[in-house]
């Protein structure tokens, strides 16, 4: 609770200090000349396509298909709204179709699968939206800025509502920035069981339900361990401090830090469990859930992290990453990252990367039907687990500084592409490609 007044407060002052020094300077001094922050209106059209191919679908515990495609539009528009202040809208969908999830229930279809084919019924594919409005305030010399911002997102099974507010701070001549800021995110779960648990309500009998219309076969007596969730929401409440320094005229560094607080529902209701002290039961070969996913009721996470910029020369520069993160669950990762933007001339740019990933696993990971029944907490989650994982990316921008190519009252200020490919040491492994689109209004205010 101590957490969420504080981000709150830091929330409203960040919105409402700006205003109040505004005036005092108002009253104190004569109006000067300053460049504005953001000269016009900016529009970013962004849109991504994801697949992924695996074999450890958490759904059905830990092995199945993990297919999923997933199209990711956004709009982004960023309207100044005189010479300090600007206002932000960021609106997304997310459409898509998931091979594991749509084995939520694998008996709304005629046949069956065993986890390692999709069900083609209804629970195949949604959509997830999001909005966030941010505004932020700059002082009249630029070296301080506070920001503030709303969120809401919902999906068919949660709806997820978040504020939080920020202050930076530049000075050493603009060579040094400290950064200041804070998030709440606030989680109602619409609890979603594997259609087999959903008869028992926690320990009922599946007489008068539709698993009596299917032959049982295995343990023909089928009685998982489960028990309705009482706890639908998730509170989760982040801060992060960050430190950047150009150290000299070709190299610029900075660190980083990020604490989270997550409380409430942390586990997914309708990814499955299977206990290897339990006799299996199968209807069709899909092997019927012992068990949901229990995890603890809260989560502390830590994150640090550093960069460094290395300018070869006009052309090249090497953007060098580094991050360590570890939680109260007993997850420690380490990610270093390298990007290499490359100038072919004054519009063309390219910028292969690589990313690397190591991770260890939570203490209540367990692969498929290996978990004990008299444990707390259990999952078969391979985001979880322990693996590695390398990225490779390739993207190729056009900038137009003069904005000569006209669409309408925009003018064209950059283009992108990009695409990487993802692999873990798990049988996993994932595609997106992104393009964005970034014009400015070339009507004057």
């Amino acid at each position: 609770m101590r957490i969420i007044i504080c981000i709150a407060t830091l929330a409203i002052v960040s919105m409402m200090l700006p205003n109040w020094l505004s005036a005092q300077e108002d009253s104190s001094s004569v109006s000067i000349y300053k460049k504005k922050v953001l000269d016009a209106t900016t529009l970013e059209i962004l849109g991504s396509y994801y697949t992924q191919e695996g074999v450890h679908a958490a759904v059905s515990g830990g092995r199945g298909t993990e297919a999923l495609t997933d199209v990711h539009p956004v709009i982004v528009l960023a309207i100044p709204l005189n010479a300090d202040d600007i206002l932000t809208i960021d609106a997304g969908v997310s459409a898509y179709t998931s091979a594991s999830s749509s084995n939520i229930d694998p008996f709304d279809t005629e046949t069956p699968t065993d986890g390692f084919q999709a069900s083609s019924g209804a629970s195949q594919g949604d959509n997830w939206v999001n909005l966030t409005a941010s505004y932020s305030h700059s002082s009249d010399d630029r070296n301080k800025i506070w920001s503030g911002h709303i969120s809401v997102a919902s999906e068919y099974d949660y709806f997820s509502a978040g504020f939080g507010g920020g202050y930076t701070r530049l000075f050493n001549q603009k060579n040094t920035e400290f950064t200041i800021k804070g998030n709440v995110l606030i989680d109602k779960w619409a609890l979603l069981y594997p259609i087999e648990l959903r008869p028992y309500n926690g320990g009922g009998d599946i007489s008068n339900s539709f698993l009596g219309n299917y032959e049982i076969t295995g343990n023909p007596d089928y009685q998982p361990l489960f028990e309705k969730i009482r706890d639908k929401g998730r509170n989760s409440y982040s801060i992060g401090i960050g430190l950047s320094q150009i150290l000299s005229r070709k190299i610029q560094g900075s660190l980083n830090m990020d604490l989270v607080r997550q409380e409430g529902l942390l586990s997914t209701p309708f990814q499955r469990v299977y206990f290897q002290d339990i006799e299996d039961s199968f209807i069709n070969g899909f092997h019927l859930a012992d068990d949901i996913e229990r995890l603890p009721g809260s989560r502390t996470k830590l994150a640090i992290g550093t960069r460094v910029n290395f300018y070869l020369n006009q052309r090249i520069v090497l953007r060098t990453q580094y991050r360590f993160y570890s939680d109260d669950w007993g997850i420690l990762s380490h990610t270093a990252s390298l990007t290499v933007p490359i100038k072919l001339g004054n519009r063309w740019t390219i910028y292969p990367s690589y990313r690397y990933y190591f991770q260890e696993a939570a203490d209540y990971f367990a692969s498929y039907n290996m978990h004990v029944s008299s444990s707390e907490f259990y999952t078969s989650d391979y985001d979880l687990s322990s693996f590695t994982a390398n990225r490779l990316g390739f993207g190729i921008s056009y900038t137009d500084i003069f904005r000569n190519l006209k669409l309408g009252s925009w003018g064209l200020e950059n283009v992108s592409m990009k695409y990487h490919y993802y692999k873990r040491d798990t049988d996993f492994n994932a595609s997106t490609i992104s393009i964005g689109l970034k014009m400015q209004s070339l009507k004057t205010r």
